[in-house]
């Protein structure tokens, strides 16, 4: 249950979008005692929250919706009127979709979200953006919220999330930092009291005007980013000149200057943030005549991975997939998610079966919407087994706990080839050649037991 103070009347919330951000968001801040209607256009989808239906998978999400939705601090609704009504704070958190036009963040809904805010409102609150927009966004909401409604009271302020799909609860329960940016100390004043459960607690907030606010958020991505595709760069230079990614890694995140987050190699960066605003991030510095070049290097280096992680199955293979029958493990970007948006998974599984392989891919919650992406270019399988049994060799291209759990004589009888090519590093290369399989992982030296067999078909002694 939360823990709001009892002494204190509890805040009024809107949130506009019930998407990933948005729902995590007005349900967390339920959760914390404050009273919040979130609202959507699909009937549909209202009628599934108010039931303690999620849209999407988060873990502990679901239960979290119903229970506050039980207990009335959470309530779903069609209309932005009624949500707003009694709202202090009408919180942003529609979508910002890359524009294919430019790379830039698509403010549309954004924009619309705050015109419609205007129209609505009647008394003073304070407009919150948490949607990840570029530099100057909330300037153009006040502007349009004051054209829309001259004689409104209102504040603008920005507050970006920081939220990680498999872990977004938590993270916004336990949160590294809370940042907020606002223009007067009317609107901080709201804002303090909206996150007191948290700093009461201990956590950080981090007041700042709204342009740094805005900015914040795309510089910690961009960083997080630029670590990914450095880390992989060096993993590529391990496997041409020998040396262990696994020992680089904790060598250099030992250095409490570096830290060990986001220093593991991998197939490269997705999802519905990285790709999206290191995109945005370099238009913003095009636009401020102040390129981001090292940005430009990460996204160039990113948009290379699937490739490389391509041309690494086919050399597993002997040179040839065509025929082959390949176990793909997992099609989201990453586990404790059903997104597969920028998943290289998709990628590398959509180009092995251009290439004439007979790709046959499992993934725990991500399948439906690995459909409708890719189509019926590759065969969806139910379980792991269904995947796994027969096929000359796999690819373990997402690091469900799932696959982990699985021992390396597993993959040994399952596998014709006997050949694992883990695009994540889930297992010790010493563990897999004791088994008997050939292992060829990222930035370490690939695992060749003499039992493996070569040809297509033939069983792996051992």
């Amino acid at each position: 249950m939360p823990n709001a103070s009892p002494a204190r009347a509890a805040t009024k919330v809107a949130v506009i979008g019930t998407g990933y951000v948005g729902l995590v968001t007005g349900t967390c801040l339920a959760e914390i005692g404050c009273e919040v209607v979130c609202v959507d256009r699909l009937p549909e989808k209202i009628a599934a929250l108010q039931s303690g239906r999620v849209p999407f998978y988060e873990p502990g999400l679901d239960t979290l919706v119903l229970r506050n939705v039980e207990a009335g601090r959470l309530a779903f609704t069609t209309s932005i009127g009624e949500a707003v009504a009694e709202a202090e704070v009408v919180i942003i958190a529609v979508g910002t979709p890359t524009r294919k036009l430019d790379g830039n963040a698509d403010l549309q809904y954004v924009y619309a979200a705050s015109r419609e805010i205007a129209a609505a409102l009647d008394h003073f609150a304070v407009i919150v953006t948490k949607s990840t927009v570029p530099v100057g966004t909330g300037a153009e909401v006040r502007r349009l919220v004051s054209e829309a409604n001259p004689s409104l009271d209102f504040e603008v302020a920005s507050n970006p999330e920081f939220l990680r799909e498999g872990n977004a609860v938590s993270d916004f329960m336990k949160p590294d930092r809370i940042v907020v940016g606002t223009e007067s100390e009317r609107g901080l004043a709201v804002l303090r009291r909206l996150y007191s459960h948290f700093t009461e607690s201990g956590f950080e907030l981090i007041e700042t005007d709204i342009k740094s606010s805005e900015l914040i958020k795309y510089a910690s991505n961009t960083f997080l980013a630029t670590k990914v595709s450095f880390i992989n760069e060096m993993a590529d230079i391990c496997e041409n000149v020998g040396g262990d990614i696994e020992a680089i890694s904790r060598g250099m995140g030992a250095d409490k200057r570096i830290g060990h987050a986001f220093l593991r190699p991998g197939p490269g960066y997705g999802g519905s943030c990285f790709p999206k605003d290191t995109l945005a991030m370099v238009h913003i510095g095009e636009r401020a005549l102040s390129p981001a070049t090292i940005v430009e290097t990460v996204i160039s280096v990113n948009r290379s991975r699937p490739h490389r992680m391509v041309a690494k199955v086919v050399r597993a293979a002997s040179g040839e997939v065509r025929g082959a029958t390949i176990a793909l493990l997992g099609l989201t970007f990453k586990p404790e998610t059903d997104d597969v948006r920028d998943s290289v998974a998709l990628i590398v599984a959509e180009q092995l079966s251009q290439m004439g392989a007979r790709v046959r891919a499992y993934d725990p919650k991500g399948t439906e919407n690995a459909k409708s992406v890719l189509g019926d270019c590759i065969t969806y399988c139910d379980d792991l087994d269904s995947a796994m049994q027969g096929a000359d060799l796999c690819v373990i291209a997402t690091e469900w706990q799932e696959f982990a759990d699985k021992t390396p004589a597993y993959y040994r009888d399952a596998l014709t080839r006997s050949i694992v090519v883990d695009l994540r590093n889930v297992y010790r290369t010493e563990d897999m050649e004791a088994a008997g399989v050939a292992y060829h992982s990222i930035g370490r030296p690939a695992s060749a037991p003499a039992s493996a067999a070569v040809e297509i078909g033939m069983r792996a002694v051992g």
